[in-house]
């Protein structure tokens, strides 16, 4: 009996320890899983911090673990669409701003340009990056009325001279716009250039559109009456037989219908329509010119399609030549130019006249101004003014060896 009990209790011992042993073994291979679960949660956490939003969990079952790392999964995924919407809206901005007129330069506070778009990098550098450059030293390089406002630290503008899509240099006026804020701890300044030709030139044309619609309407209202008046009064002196009578009342009228189609002259340009644009034969459109004034054209026309107001071009066109006429240039050496150049066309008239001087070049284009005797100042403005209408630009410039060039470019 004894033996029995001796023998029964060490094998009764060592199922219990075999049994505690597999249990023990089962028990670490189920924390192992469990352990590598967390450690991948672990890992997808780091991921996150570092901005990396690619590792997502497998989901075993349908406990607590799958139900934190379903959670987790969720979590990636909005996290992924919201920085692909960001990238998205970065990108949009970016490109709006790269393709912005307006010139955009952003300086750190130990003087580095940190940004630069487009149009700053074409105004400082000739297209070449800039990014990175000390501004005090790239600000050395530039023209010094550039340098002069910035150095104000205040807003104002200034005058550049720029190259325009022909090659030529236009005298340009600029504005210059500054803000300072706070980044991640430092100091940013933010320098805007924006050109403002243009809208000087637009509100200046307004303004004198202004002054010409009040003084033909205060004209108009006093020539009416004198009209009449002048007529019934030469009704009433054919019965007199009066020659100097009819001398004075036939001088009041000649001076009133003179009056008047100069007032007509200015409201045309009061009143410019918007262009109606159509498309250009220039081979037809250079014949119909010729048949109302001399001048010498290459043939070789643009091969492109140009949609322009056919009425308005030829009343610029017209002009231009005619005033190359009475510039004392040779019929000969009047000609019209006409190529594709900068994603336009460059439409160029040239003479070989007396050109002009610094200061009829500076007003040539203002409205009332002529150094013509009986010149009404309105040809050249009214030139401008429809060139603009359509998009493009008209600039005056000397040539060398005497004459004078007016470039036309249209986009």
């Amino acid at each position: 009996m004894l033996n029995g009990v001796l023998l029964y209790f060490p094998f009764s011992l060592l199922t219990f320890l075999v049994s505690i042993l597999i249990t023990i073994v089962i028990i670490s291979f189920g924390f192992r899983g469990i352990n590598k679960r967390f450690m991948a949660l672990e890992t997808g956490l780091l991921n996150i911090k570092d901005n990396e939003l690619s590792t997502v969990l497998p989901l075993h079952g349908n406990d607590e673990i799958t139900r934190l790392e379903r959670t987790y999964n969720q979590a990636v995924d909005k996290l992924r669409r919201e920085k692909q919407s960001i990238y998205q809206r970065e990108l949009l901005l970016d490109t709006v701003i790269q393709n912005s007129p307006l010139a955009m330069l952003l300086v750190s506070d130990d003087q580095h340009v940190i940004y630069s778009n487009f149009a700053a990098r074409q105004l400082l550098s000739k297209g070449c990056d800039i990014e990175g450059a000390n501004f005090d030293e790239l600000l050395n390089q530039q023209d010094k009325s550039l340098q002069q406002v910035v150095e104000t630290q205040r807003d104002g503008l200034f005058n550049l001279s720029m190259p325009t899509p022909d090659g030529e240099e236009e005298l340009q006026t600029w504005l210059l716009s500054r803000g300072k804020f706070e980044l991640n701890g430092m100091y940013h300044h933010l320098y805007l250039f924006k050109q403002l030709t243009r809208e000087l030139n637009r509100q200046e044309v307004a303004v004198w559109k202004k002054v010409i619609r009040v003084i033909s309407h205060e004209l108009n209202n006093s020539l009416a009456p004198i009209s009449s008046m002048t007529h019934s009064g030469q009704l009433l002196i054919k019965a007199l037989n009066n020659n100097k009578l009819d001398l004075i009342f036939n001088t009041i009228e000649e001076r009133v219908q003179h009056l008047s189609q100069f007032i007509k002259g200015y409201a045309r340009f009061a009143k410019l329509p918007l262009p109606r644009r159509e498309k250009v034969n220039w081979q037809m459109f250079m014949q119909t010119l010729l048949q109302q004034v001399e001048f010498e054209w290459d043939e070789n026309l643009p091969t492109n399609n140009s949609y322009l107001d056919l009425a308005q071009l030829h009343q610029v066109l017209l002009n231009l030549i005619k005033n190359a006429h009475e510039s004392g240039s040779k019929p000969c050496a009047i000609s019209v130019r006409l190529r594709t150049i900068n994603n336009g066309l460059q439409l160029d008239v040239l003479d070989r006249g007396e050109g002009m001087s610094d200061d009829v070049l500076k007003n040539a284009l203002l409205p009332f101004y002529s150094t013509k005797a009986t010149g009404s100042g309105i040809g050249l403005p009214l030139c401008r003014e429809i060139i603009e209408a359509h998009d493009g630009f008209l600039n005056l410039v000397n040539r060398k060896g005497g004459g004078l060039k007016v470039a036309i470019w249209l986009p």
